[in-house]
Parts: structure tokens; sequence; C-alpha cells
């Protein structure tokens, strides 16, 4: 009988193939665009209640946005918040604690 680590470990892999999946499709349309996930999902610390927070990340600020609707429109993602690359950079290196944490846990789901 698995554990219930196991079984958390079983649907944390599922659930992120998917996201992968999905993610790497969608950034696909936008030059240079990047899908990050971030919050209790990427930490490994989510629960049944636990929603998809995603980063839509771009050169600039309007192709974040057509990459977060995007995004939004394929139903992967619960949360997103669209950043151009320069304001990503400048965030997840400020001095901001929430930014910097969000920064040093999140996954990129569509690795180059």
């Amino acid at each position: 009988m698995p554990t219930l680590a196991a079984i958390r470990e079983q649907r944390l892999s599922a659930r992120l193939t998917v996201l992968r999946q999905g993610a790497r499709a969608v950034a696909a349309a936008v030059p240079g665009g990047e899908v990050w996930l971030f919050g209790s999902l990427a930490r490994g610390d989510w629960d049944a209640y636990s929603d998809v927070d995603l980063l839509a990340i771009a050169p600039n600020q309007q192709q974040a946005d057509a990459l977060a609707d995007a995004l939004l429109d394929a139903r992967l993602g619960d949360d997103v918040l669209a950043l151009s690359q320069e304001r990503w950079q400048q965030l997840k290196q400020g001095e901001d604690p929430y930014w910097r944490a969000i920064g040093r846990d999140a996954l990129r789901l569509d690795p180059p």
C-alpha cells in the first residue's frame, strides 16, 4: 500500500506534467516567453484547496499580458501575473521578501 507521501508525490508529478505540456505549447507562441509556477505547488506544500499560481514573463509588458491571457484561456492557471523580463529580474533581486521568495521558489515550466 502506497504511503501518503508517495500518493502526494504522484499527484504532484502528474499535475506538473500537464502544466509543463500546456505551458510549453502556450509559451511557444510568444517569442522569448517564459512560464513560471510559484506558490504552494512550486514549494511542494500544496493541499486540496491550492490554486495554480503562474508568472507570464516576456520581453515586454504587452507580450507578457498576451501570454498571461493565453494561459488563462487554456485554463492552466488560476492566478497569472504578467511581467516583462526586466521587471521580473528587478522584483526577484529586489528588497521585497515576498518577491525574493517567489524568485527563489519559482519553477520554470517551459525550460528551453
